[in-house]
């Protein structure tokens, strides 16, 4: 798809917006500027999916549901059993497609800092120590780098095949975000 047809600004106001793209790709960045300048509720994913000690909880699913069902909200298109359901009912998908050394460099940089500063995540859970991205194949940098391709070779594309009406705006750096998003906002101010 040409870049030009990938940053046009949806001619509708989105109410139900996924951000997609790798770890470390800016996902919940974007997706907490998306719910500010759409006046949506943003809900991280991960905090539905992380339980104590990183075991997945197991009411997840149905939480996925109960946000896939409510009216308006701006999410991250992640974990495979929740991207079908969210995909049915969204109205608009962000595709954060930066060159991967980008998104691998910040992965990196966030996973440090959230480890040296012991930072508490989803429901206690803190980053492992950074010995295990060479012991632990589910280590988040180990996860995207064994993940790099699956959008652009296998999540998209079938997206476009099963909601073929879905917008999908696809976003390949940094400057790409900030003229979209800047499109975005003018096109709500003209409304």
């Amino acid at each position: 798809m040409p870049a030009s047809d990938d940053l046009r600004v949806p001619v509708a106001r989105p109410r139900r917006v996924l951000v997609a793209g790798l770890s470390g790709a800016g996902k919940t960045t974007l997706a907490r500027r998306l719910a500010t300048l759409l006046d949506l509720p943003h809900t991280e994913l991960d905090a539905l999916h992380h339980g104590a000690s990183w075991v997945p909880r197991p009411q997840f699913l149905d939480d996925v549901r109960a946000l896939a069902d409510s009216p308006a909200w701006v999410t991250e298109w992640q974990y495979s059993a929740a991207r079908p359901v969210l995909a049915a009912r969204a109205d608009l998908l962000v595709w954060l497609d930066h060159p991967y050394p980008v998104a691998l460099a910040r992965l990196v940089r966030r996973t440090v800092r959230r480890r040296v500063r012991r930072e508490v995540l989803w429901n206690g859970n803190v980053e492992g120590p950074l010995r295990e991205v060479l012991t632990d194949p589910e280590h988040v940098v180990r996860y995207q780098w064994t993940h790099r391709r699956k959008y652009r070779d296998d999540l998209v594309p079938r997206l476009r095949r099963e909601r073929p009406g879905l917008p999908v705006v696809r976003l390949g750096g940094d400057r790409d975000v900030e003229r979209w998003l800047a499109g975005l906002a003018s096109g709500l101010e003209r409304r």
